[in-house]
């Protein structure tokens, strides 16, 4: 077994670089990461199943190692970048990551080259549409170069971070906020990937949840369903259609994790626990 990490990349179908962090040794697992994340942000969970697996952590489109969106940025191209990576690589196997995934359900629906899928909470909305009323807040606060206030304007559209912060004043969330990006600024190194770097991938995250928000009804490949005990609601519900979708799937809920119980220690992750039952399912 080796935690050292390399890099490497592939094009996707549109000419565009896509590129990924490799680590450990066995039989190859992409981990697809999430809204405001980037592959850095599972690298303990690599590190975690380095012994069982080679790990390849792509950076989705916009952020790290990869190229920017195109003009025509959708779910597709998301799927596509996903399909250059199994291709490069000779992975079958997924997990994905709230809107990575949405892109692994995407892609277990129409790439047979992916066999197993492991999925932590989508936001997927069975009943209706994905809610944009937030979206236009959030993009005239970035126009106005107000990122700490349109980071607030998302975050609590996705109902995301501590309960608290449903009660605290507005003003003193985006002070708050303000102060963390500061204070990550300052000690970023190089190749880091910052909060301030992710915040415009959020009006292109948004297009893909309202494209990808219906349940995924023709997943073929064999499916984990995972999901912390503290997440909101509307995520537990997601995971809830799904299972009823997709009856062979199995369903684990994580006591005391949320939303990010996926990712690093320093966000609020316990990736030792997940990668337990990633490690159990890509046996």
């Amino acid at each position: 077994m080796t935690n050292a990490t390399e890099t490497g990349h592939v094009t996707s179908a549109d000419g565009t670089v896509i590129g990924y962090h490799r680590l450990g040794d066995g039989p190859a697992l992409v981990v697809l990461h999430g809204q405001m994340e980037s592959a850095q942000s599972h690298r303990q969970l690599a590190e975690a199943l380095a012994g069982t697996h080679t790990v390849y952590l792509p950076d989705r489109r916009g952020r790290g190692l990869s190229g920017p969106y195109g003009a025509a940025h959708d779910s597709e191209r998301e799927v596509e970048d996903l399909d250059a990576v199994l291709t490069a690589t000779g992975a079958q196997w997924v997990f994905g990551v709230s809107v990575g995934a949405l892109v692994a359900l995407r892609a277990a629906t129409a790439l047979p080259a992916v066999r197993k899928v492991a999925v932590y909470e989508p936001p997927l909305f069975a009943d209706g549409p994905a809610p944009t009323d937030w979206v236009a807040r959030y993009e005239r606060e970035m126009a106005a170069g107000r990122v700490a206030a349109a980071l607030v304007t998302a975050m609590r559209a996705a109902r995301m971070g501590p309960s608290v912060f449903r009660f605290m004043p507005r003003p003193l969330l985006e002070f708050l906020t303000g102060r963390m990006m500061a204070a990550q600024d300052g000690r970023a190194g190089p190749g880091d990937v910052t909060m301030r770097m992710l915040a415009p991938t959020l009006r292109h995250e948004a297009r893909l949840v309202a494209e990808l928000a219906q349940t995924q009804r023709d997943v073929r490949a064999d499916a984990l369903l995972l999901g912390g005990a503290k997440s909101p609601a509307y995520l537990k519900a997601a995971l809830d259609a799904l299972e009823r979708v997709m009856p062979g799937a199995r369903r684990v809920e994580f006591a005391g994790l949320d939303h990010g119980g996926s990712g690093n220690t320093d966000l609020g992750g316990e990736p030792d626990v997940v990668a337990r039952e990633l490690r159990r399912f890509f046996a």
